[in-house]
């Protein structure tokens, strides 16, 4: 029997028992979908995770007050009783450090509108304080103007290097450098405007305004809590920058010689670790809630396979008497059960991957075809359709042809 006619025989099947074979294949879509959805959900957030690091220098250490990536339960009392990190305490860092290069602070102090003219931006423009190292520790280019100078730090100077979002909304197609746009009633003047980079979790990088760390202590205050950004050359270098790092910062910021650091040091490589274990714990969801639906999708196949035994005692009688051997039997038998489920599992593995990539045009990253998981799909629907197809084809098998062709 070739395999066509056993699929044809399979359809038939389903057909004439279509409320019963429709809540048997739904259960086994259901399982794969679950499966095949969270496999490709996954692969869509890892390859979205590796290109938002990409975005920050492989060789870049972050120093924060609380932990970067937060996983699971934490003692956020503890991170909140921790002193803060102040601009004080970053350029002590640079006066003491040896290994580590390009040295700077990261702080969002405003969240805020910006004007130029009659022109006003919502009030949704980040206001950060950086030195000349904050473009290249955050993997931003200029587009047109330049970056800040030391003497820009220096003395304070009133000047801004502003995101492409706010280029677009302040001056359309006009100029903006040597322009001077207001914060807060506060006149900068546009030195420099970075290229685009897009969106992260749909949420756009462009919409800031860069101001000398200086300016901005000035305004808002020197002890509020910042973070530091560290090159470390390269990075082979980093875990000697780390040790540097540690030993400094614990010098600076008094920590007891038999206590814990009362701060976090992070690179790509721990967000990256963090950001695996939280991909392992969708994938360990999805195969869990997909097995459990799955197991009750192959009783179902069972039942089904049971019944069809059953409707079709005469026409086994027949095929007995006629030659049939019983290994035909359970052959044919088998092959229908894998063949439901097959096409359960296809329908499942289709519907699965067009969710799970979904979230790949909502995160506006690259389509994904989880083939590793489909084809592990399509072998495991084979397993279940044997697995819970042995007993049916067993006891089609056994039937007496005598008694089967008797059989009303």
């Amino acid at each position: 029997m070739n395999i066509l006619e056993v699929f044809r025989q399979a359809f038939d099947s389903i057909r004439s028992n279509k409320l019963r074979s429709s809540l048997t294949l739904l259960a086994i879509s259901v399982g794969v979908f679950a499966i095949i959805s969270a496999n490709t959900a996954v692969l869509v957030l890892d390859n979205y995770f590796r290109d938002t690091l990409s975005l920050m220098g492989g060789d870049v250490v972050t120093v924060t007050k609380m932990p970067a990536i937060s996983m699971g339960p934490m003692d956020w009392e503890t991170y909140r009783n921790r002193p803060d990190i102040t601009i004080a305490q970053m350029e002590r860092l640079k006066d003491l450090s040896v290994d580590a290069g390009g040295i700077g602070p990261n702080r969002t102090y405003r969240t805020t509108r910006v004007s130029f003219g009659d022109e006003e931006t919502e009030p949704n423009i980040g206001i950060i304080g950086g030195n000349e190292h904050y473009l290249d520790n955050n993997a931003f280019n200029i587009e047109s103007g330049r970056n800040f100078l030391p003497e820009d730090i220096d003395y304070a100077r009133s000047v801004a290097i502003i995101g492409a979002d706010v280029e677009s909304a302040l001056f359309g197609r006009e100029v903006a450098l040597g322009r001077t746009i207001r914060i807060e009633g506060r006149p900068y003047t546009v030195i420099g405007v970075t290229e685009a980079k897009g969106n992260v979790f749909g949420q756009t990088l462009d919409r800031f305004v860069l101001i000398p760390y200086s300016q901005a202590a000035g305004i808002y205050g020197r002890n509020q809590n910042i973070g530091i950004q560290v090159r470390a050359g390269s990075v082979d270098n980093i875990d000697a920058v780390i040790d540097e790092l540690t030993g400094i910062l614990r010098a600076i910021r008094q920590v007891d010689p038999g206590a814990v650091n009362d701060f976090e040091i992070s690179t790509n490589e721990t967000l990256s670790s963090s950001l695996e274990n939280f991909t392992g714990v969708l994938y360990i969801i999805g195969f869990v809630i997909g097995g459990i639906v799955l197991l009750g999708a192959g009783i179902g196949v069972m039942n089904i396979m049971l019944v069809s035994v059953s409707e079709r005692t005469r026409e086994i009688g027949v095929r007995k008497a006629v030659g049939a051997k019983k290994s035909t039997i359970v052959s044919q038998f088998l092959m229908e059960s894998v063949a439901i489920c097959q096409i359960g599992g296809v329908i499942g593995i289709l519907a699965g991957a067009a969710l799970g990539n979904g979230a790949a045009l909502w995160l506006d990253s690259s389509i994904v075809i989880p083939w590793g998981s489909a084809v592990g799909g399509v072998i495991g629907m084979t397993i279940v359709g044997v697995v819970f197809g042995v007993y049916p084809a067993y006891k089609a098998a056994q039937l007496d042809p005598i008694e089967s062709l008797r059989y009303e």
